[in-house]
């Protein structure tokens, strides 16, 4: 297991291709300070540059997943321009965002409160498996602010508009409980099992061929295809690139054998 400077973000690569991110600050419940921003930036482009990467999963420590945004620097922002604001924004979004960027799948970890930001990072995540007493809410315009990091499109695109504008608009609060029941998130788990149980999506989805699987989540980014004619057009090629492979020639072998497969990625 590596660290980075300060653990505020440790990493932990494991053999089987399973990275595992856990936000490290939980002193400040995991927000998004400077410090822990700059060090997911890294993980991230070290990731994207992995070939034997097959999913990464992202968690908290201690108590909450994340609490957002900091707000601490948000009482002087009134003296700043809106110019220079914009681009600070834009680069925090696009930096914590990225990670919806990489080929493989991704889950989130909710062992805790997930606030503004820090929900989105896990809507921006493939997969969320959320502890059932955990809170999740976006509390933007009970603070002065229009959302951000793609919350008005990241809410929509897993729940739905109606839950999405009851958020955003009247700032509701959900447990990871009632998340599930509305699927904001996949499923909701006592607080110690919300790990174990990502691990477990996690090492399924690692045994699955890696050039199928990469395509497969490529097919199904930013809500899948606009219509069917697009979905054939596309399967219609990234199919048969599988079926070129030997991953596929070792799932038919194994599934002939009975045996697991062991695929290569090639």
């Amino acid at each position: 297991m590596s660290a980075e400077p300060a653990d505020v973000l440790v990493i932990d690569r494991r053999p089987d291709g399973i990275a595992v991110l856990t936000l490290n600050d939980p002193g400040r419940r995991n927000a998004m300070a400077d410090d822990l921003t700059a060090a997911w930036k890294r993980a991230v482009e070290d990731l994207r540059a992995d070939p034997a990467l097959r999913c990464v999963v992202v968690t908290g420590a201690g108590t909450a997943f994340s609490s957002g945004g900091e707000l601490s620097w948000l009482a002087g922002t009134g003296d700043v321009a809106v110019p220079p604001l914009r681009d600070r924004m834009l680069e925090f979004y696009r930096t914590w965002l990225a990670i919806r960027g990489l080929e493989v799948p991704t889950i989130a970890a909710v062992n805790g409160h997930a606030v503004g930001a820090g929900l989105c990072l896990a809507l921006a995540c493939d997969l969320r498996y959320a502890a059932r007493d955990a809170k999740l809410l976006a509390p933007f315009t009970a603070l002065g602010l229009h959302p951000g990091m793609a919350a008005t499109w990241l809410f929509p695109e897993v729940a739905g508009l109606p839950l999405a504008r009851e958020m955003l608009l009247a700032g509701r609060v959900l447990t990871g409980a009632e998340a599930a029941e509305h699927g904001l998130v996949n499923r909701a788990l006592p607080r110690e099992d919300v790990l174990e149980e990502s691990l477990a999506v996690a090492a399924r989805i690692a045994a699955q061929a890696p050039i199928a699987t990469r395509l497969t989540k490529v097919a199904l980014a930013n809500g899948g295809h606009p219509d069917m004619e697009s979905a054939l057009r596309w399967e219609s090629l990234a199919q048969p690139v599988t079926m070129a492979s030997k991953d596929m020639r070792e799932g038919l072998a194994a599934q002939r054998e009975k045996r697991r497969p062991q695929f290569s990625g090639e």
